[in-house]
């Protein structure tokens, strides 16, 4: 999409915007448990409301913060979120979805509610069709790509916070643009950078790691599953859902393997991850139908994020549930689930 088609998207979104209430505060919001792009592409928003248009905005989530990086994000380039359970959506008359749409399962959109604005780079979902304003772009690789581009339409310098968010959040959601990385990625990161704080960004890619995550990670390699060019491991309980896609990143880099699948338990629901390496996949299509009508799930070509709930028959031990998740995945890919075999991890001398 060109710079042009984004000052007539900015056009139409200004629109939007001055019809609405000026004297009612939006509440902008991200998916549950809130990654580098959708906490960066919430703060552009609020940054574009604010600033261009004098809107009170909210920036808000579901779900946690968990992984380190994204604490640290947040504390050190001082990004205002506030979490769902303290704002009461009856004090705000307008919402936006950022990184995430409607009806999807991974956002705490108050029921019945349709949002006036969305952006988001998954694949468009229905109910987003009636939304009044609404830019998904497929091809995007980062949804801060999208609205970094509308505060330069704009005219607007990002702070040198905001920047660094941004420069963040594409590389992390690209994985250093090794991952369904697009030209307006890296031209908007390029243009960034220069403004981005370095020292600050340093902080967050080196950020602390409790015990805890370690743990998890040790469990991750002692549950290992392999059957050809697929590898599976299956986490325990977790504090932070957000070191399942983690884990399936990692799983990726193993030496001969295409396809990863991560899962873990957090609360009543077991969260799982895909990745691949297969450009042509469509990892979005198979998680839903590993999820079925038990949960939610969907992603893009390259990677995908879904959550089932757990049955009373494995509220006690989940395991088997994951287990038969593990086979329904290698049957999607079409490898024979009999032959998905634990892959021992051999201490070396």
């Amino acid at each position: 999409m060109s710079f042009e088609k984004t000052r007539q998207r900015l056009a139409e979104l200004d629109r939007v915007i001055e019809a609405s209430d000026p004297d009612s505060r939006w509440l902008i919001l991200t998916h549950d448990n809130p990654d580098p792009d959708a906490l960066a592409s919430a703060a552009i928003l609020s940054r574009i409301l604010d600033h261009r248009h004098k809107r009170k905005t909210t920036c808000a989530y579901g779900g946690i913060i968990g992984r380190a990086e994204n604490r640290e994000m947040v504390r050190v380039l001082g990004l205002k979120f506030s979490h769902l359970r303290y704002l009461r959506s009856e004090n705000y008359g307008h919402f936006a979805l950022v990184d995430t749409q409607p009806r999807t399962g991974n956002n705490q959109l108050p029921k019945g509610t349709m949002p006036d604005v969305v952006f988001d780079h998954h694949p468009v979902r229905p109910p987003t069709r009636r939304v009044r304003f609404a830019d998904v772009r497929e091809h995007y690789g980062a949804t801060a790509t999208i609205l970094g581009e509308y505060l330069e339409a704009a005219g607007e310098k990002p702070p040198k916070t905001l920047a660094t968010a941004m420069i963040y959040a594409i590389r992390s959601e690209t994985q250093d643009f090794r991952r369904e990385s697009t030209a307006p990625d890296k031209a908007l990161h390029d243009r960034l950078y220069p403004r981005a704080d370095k020292t600050l960004l340093a902080k967050i890619q080196s950020s602390r790691l409790p015990v805890e995550y370690f743990r998890n990670l040790h469990t991750a390699l002692e549950n290992l599953y392999t059957v050809e060019t697929l590898v599976v491991s299956h986490l325990a309980t977790l504090e932070h859902p957000d070191i399942v896609p983690e884990v399936a990143d990692l799983l990726l880099r193993m030496e001969g393997k295409t396809w990863s699948l991560s899962t873990g338990i957090h609360g009543d629901r077991l969260y799982m991850s895909i990745r691949t390496t297969n450009s042509r996949a469509d990892a979005g299509r198979i998680m839903r139908r590993l999820v079925r009508r038990d949960g939610k799930g969907g992603g893009h070509g390259m990677l995908a994020g879904g959550w089932i709930g757990i049955p009373p028959e494995h509220a006690g031990d989940p395991r088997p549930l994951q287990i038969e998740v593990g086979r329904r995945l290698a049957s999607e890919l079409k490898k024979n689930p009999e032959r998905l075999q634990r892959l021992p991890i051999r201490n070396g001398n």
